[in-house]
């Protein structure tokens, strides 16, 4: 192994303890560890200027891809475009706030169940699920948590355990599309699967998958969620949902540009826009339509999520770049020889393992080549390789706080709404969830493709 292995090993574990550990603030660490990796990995280690320009990837903003991409390519360094995208929601979503749109539909939602936190509770998991089979997980957090923290508020419940539920359905409910989460875009777009062939294999892993969690997290949860308030609520004097909108332009407009970021998201595939175009499109739409108040919405993004996430970026890249991934994909193929099952199950459990802890989308660049050689080699069909990758990374990054994006964005909101999420508390239930998930999708990959 070599020192610059040695010292990105070093440093990403070392980001990794201090992120849990909680005594700095995370985007710090991040930061402090992307430095170090800048410096010590690709300056005096490699000496790679090249490594360092990769890994910034300025030069992104002033390709075609970037913007338009025809055919999906692999993103190497900080993924300037998922920052963008998140930037762009975050200021869609703090116009929405602004204009009631969030107050209004909780109170709508409040009013249809009654204002019993147990149906709330198993609606909001089923709509993570679903909107995240056609809309990006980031997305459909963001919008979500910030409805449950409403509700919350009114109902005067916690709401962390129904946004830990949440999170965990939407990284759920993107495994069962192609557009639902990046590694299944990267996966389909090498391998030449559609939407539905996604559909009718990885969707129906899902949809078993998520009535078993559903039943998991209520159990998980069931003293959090009903240990609140106990006496009726008296809905004649419960704020109307039409009380919450502050502007009705306003709200009108807000509600547009969400139906439109649907739109764009759910046919980019189609369009070919990427990922960045939608998120600039987005936030400059909402800033126009806000006019004065522009500045102010500006002011309410959460920069420190984004700064978090470039330099988690620049840490994973000092694993990239060095190779470590790649000895991750290469001891798969070395250790499962000739049998399949061992095959598909080490592809599912290394891959959920690793994105546990690192960006899955790299990691999933880097195993398609790899299960193409395996198939080839071992006369396995490169479908069932791929569908136990997919659903590897997908579900494997619901274990821990930095293993999704949704992950990030669904504890930093609660964060900034004081609700802190620890890795203790985070973990404690939903690593057993993923556990549970991981060992039905094995079944199911036996089941059906042996």
């Amino acid at each position: 192994m070599t020192a610059a292995q040695i010292f990105a090993i070093i440093i990403f574990v070392g980001m990794f303890v201090m992120i849990v550990l909680d005594k700095i603030e995370r985007h710090y660490v991040t930061l402090g560890s992307g430095a170090l990796t800048l410096l010590v990995v690709f300056g005096i280690c490699m000496h790679s200027g090249n490594a360092i320009t990769d890994t910034l990837a300025v030069k992104q903003f002033f390709t075609k891809d970037f913007w338009y991409q025809v055919t999906e390519s692999e993103s190497k360094g900080i993924n300037w475009a998922t920052i963008i995208f998140i930037a762009g929601m975050m200021v869609m979503v703090e116009g929405m706030a602004k204009a009631g749109f969030f107050r209004w539909l909780c109170m709508k939602i409040a009013y249809l169940v009654k204002c019993r936190t147990v149906p709330i509770f198993i609606t909001f998991m089923l709509m993570s699920a679903v909107l995240s089979m056609f809309i990006d997980s980031i997305t459909v957090i963001m919008f979500l948590a910030a409805v449950t923290i409403e509700l919350a508020t009114l109902l005067r419940f916690n709401p962390v355990p129904m946004i830990l539920s949440e999170i965990f359905c939407a990284n759920l409910g993107g495994s069962a599309t192609m557009c639902g989460d990046p590694p299944n875009i990267i996966v389909g777009t090498s391998l030449g699967f559609s939407f539905f062939d996604f559909l009718t294999n990885t969707g129906l892993c899902a949809a078993i998958c998520l009535v078993i969690s559903m039943i998991f997290l209520y159990f998980a949860f069931r003293k959090e969620i009903s240990g609140g308030k106990h006496e009726p609520v008296d809905l004649s004097k419960f704020p109307k949902p039409s009380e919450a909108i502050t502007n009705k332009k306003d709200f009108v407009i807000s509600s547009v540009i969400f139906g439109l970021a649907v739109l764009l998201l759910v046919t980019h595939a189609t369009t070919h826009l990427t990922v960045a175009s939608i998120g600039l499109f987005i936030a400059a739409v909402t800033l126009i339509a806000f006019g004065r108040h522009a500045k102010e919405l500006l002011k309410k993004v959460d920069y420190k999520t984004l700064l978090f996430f470039i330099g988690l970026f620049v840490v994973v890249s000092g694993l990239e770049e060095t190779g470590i991934l790649k000895l991750i994909a290469n001891f798969i193929g070395d250790i499962s020889g000739g049998d399949v099952r061992l095959m598909i199950a080490i592809i599912l459990w290394v891959s959920a393992i690793a994105s546990a802890f690192v960006d899955n989308i790299p990691f999933a660049a880097t195993m398609v080549p790899v299960i193409q050689s395996l198939a080839e080699s071992s006369g396995v069909p490169i479908s069932t390789l791929a569908w136990s990758l997919s659903i590897g990374t997908d579900i494997g990054g619901s274990a821990t706080p930095i293993g999704a994006s949704a992950n990030v964005v669904g504890t930093s909101v609660a964060q900034k709404n004081g609700y802190p999420i620890g890795w203790g508390r985070y973990c404690k239930k939903l690593a057993p969830a993923t556990v549970i998930v991981l060992a039905i999708s094995t079944v199911y990959l036996f089941v059906r493709y042996l």
